[in-house]
């Protein structure tokens, strides 16, 4: 089983580019998207292959939001935390099936001059709490932009950065962290140790050209599933956004 996951950026923009072309190559049994930007209406069916399609947008137009894209029907579908301050902005969609939940996240940026850092610690803590409900019914597959990266391996220039930028302070570290001593695995480090794999780069400065990134897109499983872990991926030549696609196949 292949599962993708992708920050389009704005999905009514990569549709403009070479997003079909590039779903049907790789073509995935579950696609998450997140920052999609839009309602259903604004975009109409795609995807047809998928005849199952789960969309979570922000009350705010032209803001966040989330969408899955399946070919095995979900025995169950949840939008949202079920907390009403976290559940404006579209940001998480889950899906159940027979052995596991498949989450998809936009986790809420930090912002400039971490403003919005006190509102990301509380969402960390009720998000977690989020998994382990789920976790206590059957193991999960935690797929997204979690907007932190997790050690210095994870950017290029973690010194400047670290307790400046929003995504690469403590705070946000320790979050990460906790999903980790909970007992979620980092499914791309399983198998690959190294540095200077990103799957963000700002769109100034030519980081992209020069793989001056971040790595803040994950899947995390449950350790019940590392067993089944037969590859994890970043497919950092996919352009249409500032982030690239990440990916897992699973032994199902």
């Amino acid at each position: 089983m292949k599962l993708l996951s992708w920050n389009v950026n704005g999905l009514r923009a990569v549709l403009k580019k070479d997003f079909l072309p590039f779903v049907d190559t790789e073509d995935p049994d579950i696609l998450c998207l997140q920052e999609i930007k839009a309602e259903w209406e604004q975009v109409g069916k795609i995807l047809p292959k998928y005849e199952h399609q789960y969309w979570n947008s922000a009350q705010k137009k032209g803001y966040s939001g989330t969408a899955i894209f399946s070919k095995i029907k979900p025995l169950s579908v949840n939008y949202g935390l079920g907390i009403e301050e976290h559940d404006m902005e579209g940001r998480v969609i889950a899906l159940e099936f027979d052995t596991f939940f498949v989450i998809t996240v936009y986790t809420p940026n930090s912002g400039e001059e971490l403003k919005r850092l006190h509102y990301r610690q509380k969402w960390d803590i009720q998000f977690l709490k989020y998994i382990q409900r789920l976790d206590l019914k059957k193991p999960v597959i935690v797929c997204g932009d979690l907007n932190v990266a997790h050690t210095p391996l994870d950017l290029a220039h973690p010194d400047s950065n670290y307790n400046v930028s929003a995504g690469y302070t403590q705070a946000e570290i320790d979050g990460l962290e906790r999903y980790f001593q909970y007992g979620l695995v980092d499914s791309f480090r399983v198998f690959n140790k190294d540095a200077k794999h990103y799957s963000y780069w700002t769109y100034r400065f030519n980081c992209r050209q020069k793989n001056v990134g971040w790595r803040i897109d994950y899947f995390l499983v449950s350790a019940k599933l590392k067993e089944k872990l037969e590859e994890a991926f970043i497919l950092s030549k996919v352009m249409g956004s500032d982030h690239c696609p990440v990916g897992i196949i699973l032994n199902n």
